[in-house]
């Protein structure tokens, strides 16, 4: 009989955050894969857990998830951690889901802790509708693509960043999406936790001249929808009626329903979009 996977939650800084269930789902299991040993060790430790640990990274996360897939299907019962949070987000345990998944195992997730929630629910901003980017890529082409797309975004943006790459980010940001409402949070549940609701020209400011410290999490205001409706309004004005029917009919959606978008989009009826077309097609 195969063994089960543990997706435990772990504290992202005050041990005490830590639930009951995890805690014994760590003294119970046969194996604890740990993305970083040497730091887990000192939570299991303090609650004097003694349950054998292996390593299970970034540099080596699917040759491993391979590993404890077999020991799994062994049945091996296995409970798997990050560093801080829940695994799975932003960090290796996605791929060792993924591979039980295909195998079979029988998989659960024990919820708890998440920077990315921890920093959403403090942040002041929207939580109705929200959208999680974690780090940005280091790749200039592809981070530049993703800035793209978060301008036009209307939900609130969560982002992770290191505290070195904080201006550089901040400044990338400010770029491509101009100024914007956020809220810093650095050191979340920890003793000198900060929650800084301020904006992408007031931060840059503040830590061009003061060395931020500590791992951050940027809540950042989604561009409004009237802004948006707005722009949409106005590229649709300069854009020739027959060419705003064939956005729509390019898209698959037939004649009729294409001239009913393309007059709520222009604040006119469906009967004057089809007199002008055909009067375009008289002439």
């Amino acid at each position: 009989m195969s063994g089960k996977l543990f997706l435990c939650a772990t504290p992202i800084g005050n041990l005490e955050d830590i639930s009951l269930r995890v805690l014994n789902t760590l003294r119970e299991v046969d194996l604890i894969a740990a993305e970083d040993t040497r730091h887990s060790i000192k939570m299991l430790n303090h609650f004097e857990i003694k349950t054998p640990m292996t390593s299970y990274h970034e540099f080596n996360k699917v040759e491993k998830a391979r590993y404890l897939v077999e020991k799994l299907q062994e049945g091996v019962n296995i409970a798997l951690v990050t560093d801080a949070g829940t695994p799975g987000i932003s960090d290796p345990g996605e791929e060792l889901v993924k591979q039980c998944y295909e195998a079979g195992i029988e998989i659960t997730s024990l919820p708890g802790p998440a920077a990315c929630i921890t920093a959403l629910t403090l942040s002041g901003l929207s939580t109705r509708r929200f959208c999680f980017e974690a780090f940005l890529p280091s790749d200039k082409k592809e981070k530049q693509w993703i800035l793209n797309e978060l301008k036009e975004e209307t939900r609130t943006i969560i982002l992770y960043e290191a505290p070195h790459r904080l201006v550089r980010t901040l400044t990338e940001l400010y770029d491509t999406l101009g100024d914007r409402r956020i809220t810093l949070c650095r050191e979340l549940t920890k003793k000198y936790e900060e929650a800084y609701q301020t904006t992408f020209c007031e931060a840059l400011k503040k830590y061009r001249n003061q060395e931020p410290r500590g791992e951050c999490v940027l809540v950042i205001e989604g561009k409004s929808l009237k802004q948006k409706k707005e722009e949409l309004a106005k590229s649709w004005e300069e854009m020739e009626i027959e060419e705003h029917m064939a956005y729509y009919e390019s898209q698959g959606i037939e004649h009729k329903e294409a001239m009913r978008k393309v007059a709520k989009d222009r604040g006119i009826s469906k009967r004057e979009v089809y007199q002008y077309l055909v009067e375009k097609l008289n002439t």
